[in-house]
């Protein structure tokens, strides 16, 4: 736990010294974001956070490096070199959107090049996991694509979920930590795919550094925010380390829960919220017939705002619902029970907060206030017409 504890420092000092130095830089070149009809924020605010972030991973990635204990992730193996030029072609193609606005279309192509870089050198899925039915050998044809769209997915899950002051640092934050916790387990049973030379523990660690680094400048009211630049490497980093675990183990022989031989399908609890919201999203947006990439302000911040709660109270409450997701899909892992009510629990959570948060649970509630308005109005004034 040291070594991993000084790579922690290391991400974590280093995004929070880089991250003012970025900010000024940012407004002497004019690189802020002004407020407009689908945001939230209130006065122009500095943007290319992601710049600070970029530098706390590759600090991390450096001081890791050099460090014995780290050794064999980085001898013999080329996924580390994967890791870090996919982060570099995704925090690439996100700052050029932050700078001068780039097509959906441009967009995925530099996505689908990040997840491209990352199967190429070694950073891919080799078994897809279906619950219940055990997994699926991909084959060298198919596990580049699988591994492309696992990229594109997470990628534009973070991306879309950043429309809060730290809602995005925040719910990685407590993703990345609860993925390293569920890998350090994985590893104490000798279960983790090449566990000696494993990169995945470590990225999970340098990201959540990242995360805690950043967030004091980005919590409401932000000073800077992350950008895409910022958003879509956090994205590439999550896929790549929950890849180098769920999608290269074939491990079934052991008797204990199922969510804890399905180490693919964690994600999709410990980032329930973004994934969520991404689903929720692309139904809107098909709905209404218009692009996936239209931004709107009908995402789960959005509605909850609407709804009366203000930005640190609806960023905290997602924040508390994806760190119980993490807690449903760590619990089995630890403890070696309660796995047959961690889908009931998921289900449970889901439907409360679709029930909460549903377009037409808002209007009745709109519709009443108005009524009672009107109500209001009327005995205030028995006279007029």
């Amino acid at each position: 736990m040291r070594g991993y504890l000084v790579v922690l420092a290391v991400a974590v000092v280093t995004t929070g010294v880089a991250t003012p130095i970025v900010r000024a830089g940012a407004e002497r070149f004019g690189a802020v974001v002004a407020p407009d009809e689908r945001r939230v924020h209130l006065r122009p605010t500095a943007t290319l956070g992601g710049i600070a972030m970029f530098l706390g991973f590759l600090a991390g990635m450096a001081v890791a490096s050099r460090m014995h204990q780290f050794h064999p992730v980085f001898q013999g193996t080329s996924e580390p070199a994967g890791v870090i030029l996919g982060a570099t072609v995704i925090f690439g193609v996100g700052m050029l959107d932050d700078l001068r606005e780039v097509s959906a279309p441009a967009k995925m192509a530099g996505i689908v090049l990040a997840g491209g870089v990352l199967s190429l050198l070694g950073v891919t899925m080799l078994y897809f996991r279906i619950p219940f039915a055990g997994f699926i050998s991909l084959s060298p044809d198919m596990a580049p694509l699988v591994t492309v769209l696992w990229v594109v997915g997470m990628a534009n899950a973070v991306n879309l979920i950043d429309g809060l002051d730290g809602l995005a640092a925040g719910i990685v934050a407590i993703a990345s930590g609860a993925f390293a916790l569920y890998s350090a387990k994985l590893f104490h049973l000798g279960l983790l795919p090449n566990a000696s030379n494993s990169i995945s523990p470590l990225i999970a660690v340098i990201v959540l550094g990242m995360c805690l680094g950043f967030l004091p400048f980005n919590f409401h009211p932000a000073k800077i925010f992350m950008g895409d630049g910022g958003a879509l490497l956090l994205g590439l980093l999550m896929a790549s380390s929950t890849l180098l675990v769920g999608g290269q183990t074939a491990e079934t022989s052991s008797g204990t829960t199922f969510f804890f031989f399905a180490p693919l399908f964690i994600p999709f609890l410990i980032l329930g919220v973004p994934i969520l919201d991404t689903a929720f999203a692309i139904v809107r947006r098909a709905g209404r017939r218009s692009g996936v990439a239209v931004a709107d302000k009908d995402h789960l911040h959005h509605r909850l705002m609407r709804l009366g709660h203000g930005q640190t109270r609806s960023v905290l409450i997602l924040w508390a619902w994806t760190a119980i997701l993490s807690g449903l899909a760590l619990w089995p892992v630890y403890f070696k029970r309660g796995n047959a009510l961690v889908p009931f629990g998921v289900l449970a959570l889901a439907v409360a907060l679709y029930t909460v948060l549903h377009p037409e649970v808002r209007k009745a509630r709109a519709g009443e206030s108005d009524q009672l308005e009107l109500d209001l109005t009327g005995q205030s004034e028995p006279g007029s017409d």
